[in-house]
This record gives C-alpha cells, sequence and structure tokens, in this order.
C-alpha cells in the first residue's frame, strides 16, 4: 500500500462516520447489559442469587437500583433522553461503589467492584458526549 492509501484508509476508518457508529454501539451493548443487571434485581436470569430470588419491592437501596438499572438502561440502550439518563445510571453505579464495595476493601480488583465502576464511567462518558447517530432521538429531531 502506498503512503497515499494508507492516508485514506486511516481517514475514512476514524472519521465521524465510524467514530459515531461506533459511538452508538457502545451505546446500545453498555445499555442492554444494564438492562439485564437491573432485570437480575427482579428475579430474571438468575435473579440476586442465581436460583431466581428478586430484591423485595421498595427495599432500599437495592429496589430502587433495580428500577434505575431497567429505565436508564432502556432508555440508554434506545437512545432517548439519553444523557440525563446516563447521567443517572453513572450516579447510581458510584453510590453503589462508594456504600456496597469500597467499604470492603480500597481497589475495585479487591472489593468486587470492577463492574460498577466500569459503568459509572462509561456512562458519564455516553452523558457526555451523547447517543451518537443511531439513536431514537436523533429520529424525533428530523
Amino acid at each position: 500500500m502506498r503512503t497515499s492509501d494508507t492516508t485514506v484508509l486511516r481517514a475514512r476508518l476514524t472519521g465521524p462516520a465510524v467514530s459515531g457508529a461506533v459511538l452508538s454501539a457502545v451505546r446500545v451493548v453498555v445499555g442492554f447489559l444494564f438492562l439485564c443487571h437491573g432485570l437480575q434485581g427482579f428475579g430474571l436470569f438468575g435473579g440476586v442469587d442465581t436460583m431466581g430470588t428478586a430484591v423485595p419491592v421498595g427495599s432500599w437501596p437495592g429496589w430502587y437500583a433495580g428500577v434505575i438499572e431497567v429505565v436508564g438502561g432502556a432508555l440508554v440502550l434506545l437512545g432517548l433522553l439519553t444523557r440525563p439518563a446516563a447521567l443517572v445510571c453513572s450516579g447510581a453505579m458510584a453510590y453503589a461503589y462508594f456504600t456496597v464495595h469500597q467499604p470492603m476493601a480500597a481497589l475495585p480488583l479487591q472489593n468486587m467492584g470492577e463492574q460498577a465502576v466500569l459503568f459509572c464511567w462509561v456512562f458519564l462518558l455516553i452523558a457526555a458526549l451523547g447517543p451518537g447517530p443511531f439513536a431514537l432521538s436523533a429520529l424525533r429531531r428530523r
């Protein structure tokens, strides 16, 4: 490949269309995983104990976290109200990390908080960058 061919290829792979598609794909995957995580609290996918047990209705903070995870995950997945939903989801995961995981040990690898930390930061990134071009909110703007 010649240098000019490489430059053209690099421009196509790093252009706004590709980065927008990647942002949308990450949003969909993260939203889906968070939705599934929330549904576990309601007894699906093995529940909270792999035996199908649900978090008791109205219990703090588990039941409310499940509601935030299901609603927020669905909104982020679909690309509706993405920025505020992602910000709420990020905050919920920060709260989960500092109240559940961090008291057990200092580092996420020691306190089983990697998932909460990753969700927190990825949702913060989605809140900052927006939903990307492939979102239901993009259809509403037309």
